[in-house]
């Protein structure tokens, strides 16, 4: 069924997630009204225009661009309450106190067209109750739309339908939510703290026990419940101050009245811990402390006896080295499960507690195991949900051990462990659903999930160690990467080479996506592969200037040109972090399909090189293209930019932020969920293929020559005189304006792209051998951070 999409949205409060989710409808194109009460004092603006300008300040950004702020408009309840009238969706994000939204209901109610969809952004108040007095027109339009914190950078969204929501409006909001809003949307139900908080805030609970009852340290269980087991590295106690301890008690307090009929109901009493650090004000990051406290310099944490801020002491946790060591997550699960320790004991206690609790919330807050495991992942950042890790473990084994444990487990657990080869997953893609047994799970029809095509091992048709060509249907194949953290290596490179050459020769398939299914498109070129072609190359006394690295080099250099100017459509469908060589790859193909959390850069100056895959030579191109005229002086403006773009290693912080600064092509198509980008992309070669598709034809590019170089040398010695830069970034700067301005030219002229590719290589193979840039790609990869020195 197709649905019309919101264009206009109006949220209710300015509080932290009311402005928020303001911003993240502006990022998906909406006009969005925020409104909060009036101030008492000054413009009748006050209150809404303080929030506003707080939340521009925020870091990490909560708009793609500063331009999409623009399409939030400010008002107040008082002056502006008539705009509700004229938009599609009303959200609500006022305090959380029934009486208070009860009353603004009312007089939504009053003022917004019999159109307009209602929902109320609450955490943990009944969503029956806030509507139980409005009409039933009004209440058919009305549900609750749980947005977590931060909603941009946050997949979850619960949509909480009650008795009375149209099954229209649901889906309605399904479907915007998925595809305009690139959220993951699970439905809850009318209960207490809905799914995701519910499990959460008890597995909170259950590290607070061990640290005031068990003799647990803070970094113990943090250590337990962070990447160790698939989860973020804000693992326990540093994700409560991050909410807020005040928030966390609060949210608790509610909670215990709410669950009579909870097994664990007992669990949910604030430790007097909690209630001693929020009179104290001991609120978490919003206060500079609560669990931890950064003192010079120093990450510190509370003890919990004296309250004192204490520095990192030494693990009690046994030998967990060879644990963290391993690559697959289901692995160290089940090592640290059996595991003799402390650790192991901990683990072990905790995630029985854990598994048997979300157990007993079936049927009470979800229908199925799966929209648990959902919640966790998208709302929690959670690699595995309960029920996830349970099948890892192993279901039989598990289930004894909750016995043994003495835990009373729902009957539809039972029923299920009576049956052979027990599991809530099935290899074959189906899911269990209590009283209904095994069922397929839903696959939109937008989206390509790979482990899907690679159940058909016709589809693999070409591989090496790694990267893979698939065939993804209808003449459309896929190159894939399979490299560590999908790095540019040899035989990713080499690979590609070969599979452009196979793509030539079968008239049969349309054209080629790259890309895959990793958080990242591609990190750049594997450094600690070049490092080591360099060391061999430095043993030889017969190698000169590095000949293995200029053959991967030009070979790369090939590589992109016959991308850019292949007969056939070449789509990359790129996500996540996309640097340095990457970049070059994906600006290398003439069409993109983008994920809205793109974050794209040539980044080569912070190892101490300068991009020379051709990132260089289209950026001078992109100049040239944006200027009103060809005239030198209405391009220089342009060419700064890029100048200062790639000097100082700019990352956009959004797929939107990528355009503007020329990395990513003005036709760029970006999606805001990234479980649409394959299909997406595959459709986009598709649709070039049926139009008839003609490669970008071979301009010449406008160089400024060696005015315009002073220009550039004269920035990077103000830069380094303020401090900004140092010697050797001034020195790697120069080499940049070089290039960019045509080498020697004396005059503006229009090149040719192998003449500025020739540039690149001329300027990048003697940095190599610099001990600076050999010390900054070292630093890079013992540290994962840039080194300036």
């Amino acid at each position: 069924m197709m649905f019309k999409p919101f264009r206009t949205a109006a949220v209710l409060g300015a509080g932290v997630m009311g402005t928020q989710i303001a911003a993240h409808l502006a990022n998906a194109g909406l006009t969005v009204h925020l409104l909060d009460i009036p101030a008492t004092s000054g413009g009748k603006n006050g209150v809404v225009e303080g929030a506003f300008k707080k939340a521009l300040k925020q870091s990490p950004p909560i708009f793609f661009t500063e331009q999409t702020a623009q399409r939030v408009i400010l008002g107040n309840f008082e002056e502006h309450f008539d705009r509700l009238a004229t938009v599609d969706w009303v959200i609500e994000a006022v305090v959380e106190r029934l009486p208070v939204k009860q009353e603004l209901m009312a007089r939504v109610e009053q003022t917004v067209s019999w159109e307009t969809i209602v929902s109320t952004n609450t955490s943990g108040l009944s969503i029956q109750a806030i509507v139980q007095e409005r009409s039933q027109p009004f209440r058919r339009r009305f549900m609750g739309t749980h947005f977590f914190n931060p909603p941009r950078y946050l997949k979850l969204l619960e949509l909480i339908p009650t008795a009375d929501t149209d099954p229209q409006v649901l889906a309605r909001l399904q479907w915007f939510g998925r595809v305009h809003l690139g959220k993951g949307v699970v439905l809850a139900k009318d209960t207490p703290n809905f799914i995701a908080n519910r499990i959460g805030v008890f597995c909170t609970l259950l590290g607070l026990k061990a640290l005031t009852e068990e003799g647990y340290t803070i970094e113990e269980i943090d250590t337990l419940t962070g990447p160790l087991v698939g989860r973020p590295k804000s693992a326990t106690f540093r994700t409560a101050d991050l909410v807020g301890l005040d928030t966390l008690t609060y949210v608790v307090e509610n909670l215990y009245p709410a669950i009579p009929q909870d097994e664990s109901r007992e669990m949910f009493r604030v430790p007097e811990l909690m209630h001693r650090l929020v009179e104290t004000g001991s609120l978490g990051a919003k206060a500079g402390q609560g669990f931890y406290k950064k003192v010079a310099g120093e990450i510190r944490s509370l003890n919990p006896k004296t309250l004192a801020y204490e520095s990192p002491q030494s693990l009690n946790l046994g030998h967990l080295e060879a644990i963290e060591k391993l690559p697959d997550l289901t692995e160290r699960l089940q090592k640290l499960y059996h595991q003799k320790s402390r650790a192991g004991a901990w683990f072990r206690q905790s995630t029985l507690a854990t598994l048997a609790y979300s157990a007993n919330r079936i049927p009470e807050i979800a229908d199925r195991p799966v929209e648990i495991d959902r919640a966790m992942g998208w709302g929690f950042g959670w690699q595995m949900g309960p029920f996830e890790i349970w099948d890892a473990l192993g279901f039989a084994p598990v289930l004894a051990d909750l016995h043994q444990a003495g835990y009373t487990l729902p009957a539809w657990v039972e029923a299920l462990g009576q049956e052979k080869g027990s599991s809530f997953y099935r290899a074959d893609g189906r899911v269990y659903v209590p009283g209904q047994g095994y069922q397929s799970l839903e696959i939109p029809e937008d989206e390509i999930h790979l482990a899907t095509i690679k159940a058909n091992p016709r589809a693999t048709l070409w591989q090496n160690a790694e990267a893979a060509l698939l065939d993804l249907g209808d003449g459309v194949v896929l190159y894939e990467f399979r490299s560590k953290a999908n790095t540019l290596s040899g035989k990713v490179i080499d690979g590609l080479i070969e599979v452009m050459t196979w793509l030539d020769t079968h008239d049969e398939y349309r054209g080629m996506v790259i890309g895959n299914e990793g958080d990242h498109f591609c990190v750049g070129i594997n450094l600690a592969e070049v490092g080591k072609i360099v060391q061999m190359e430095n043993l030889n006394p017969f190698s000169h200037h590095h000949p293995a690295i200029a053959d991967l080099l030009g070979k790369f250099q090939k590589l992109v040109q016959q991308i850019y100017y292949f007969h056939k459509p070449i789509v990359a469908a790129i996500q996540g972090r996309v640097l340095g060589g990457g970049c070059e790859l994906a600006m290398a193909c003439p069409h993109v399909v983008a994920d809205a959390e793109t974050y794209i850069g040539l980044v080569e100056l912070s190892v101490g090189l300068i991009p020379a895959g051709g990132g260089l030579m289209r950026m001078a191109r992109w100049a040239g293209s944006r200027a009103l005229t060809d005239a030198p002086s209405d391009i220089l403006p342009f060419v700064k930019r890029v100048f200062e773009t790639i000097g100082m290693a700019k990352v956009s912080n959004s797929a939107q932020e990528g355009i503007e600064l020329g990395f990513l092509p003005p036709t760029t198509l970006v999606v805001m969920n990234a479980d649409r980008r394959l299909d997406a992309a595959k459709h986009q070669v598709i649709c070039l293929d049926r139009l008839g598709y003609t490669p970008p034809p071979q301009n010449p590019i406008p160089v400024l020559g060696q005015s315009a170089r002073a220009v550039l040398q004269l920035m990077a010695y103000v830069m380094h005189e303020g401090g900004y830069i140092t010697a050797y970034d001034r020195a790697l700067a120069d080499r940049l304006a070089y290039v960019l301005t045509g080498g020697d030219l004396t005059a503006p002229a229009q090149v040719s792209d192998e003449y500025l590719l020739a540039l690149e290589r001329d300027n990048f193979l003697p940095l190599v051998d610099e001990p600076k840039t050999q010390e900054r790609i070292l630093h890079m990869l013992k540290t994962k951070k840039p080194l300036r020195n």
